[in-house]
């Protein structure tokens, strides 16, 4: 079993930052690509920011965080971060984190896609 265990979220001002953290456990073998999503009330979840495991991690990121929103992972602790600047009421969202990773299963591996629980992140005055 693997699980992915968000935290960090909370009640920030609009300019405010926050900083969320996840970190994957259970019978891993590799942790592929690293991903945060987030959905609003009555809205489609979205991609927030991606990075690859190759190297430092090529990264990805929705337009509308671009500039202020870094992705960054610590392959030794199994933990890919996301830390918000310049936070906006319109990011008010949770935020889930998604893994790509191959667990072991038996003598096989095995690819999955796995998501955490989700964190609220709320953006107000």
């Amino acid at each position: 079993q693997v699980q992915l265990v968000e935290s960090g979220g909370g009640l920030v001002q609009p300019g405010g930052s926050l900083k969320l953290s996840c970190a994957a456990s259970g019978s891993i073998f590799r942790i592929n690509a690293m991903g945060w999503y987030r959905q609003a009330p009555g809205k489609q979840r979205e991609l927030v920011a991606r990075i690859t495991s190759n190297g430092s991690g090529v990264t990805n990121y929705a337009d509308s965080v671009k500039g202020r929103f870094t992705i960054s992972r610590d392959n030794a602790k199994k933990t890919v971060y996301l830390q918000m600047n310049s936070l906006k009421p319109e990011d008010t969202a949770v935020y889930y984190c998604n893994a790509d990773i191959t667990v072991y299963s038996g003598t096989f591996r095995v690819n999955d896609d796995y998501w955490g629980q989700g964190t609220q992140v709320t953006v107000s005055s």
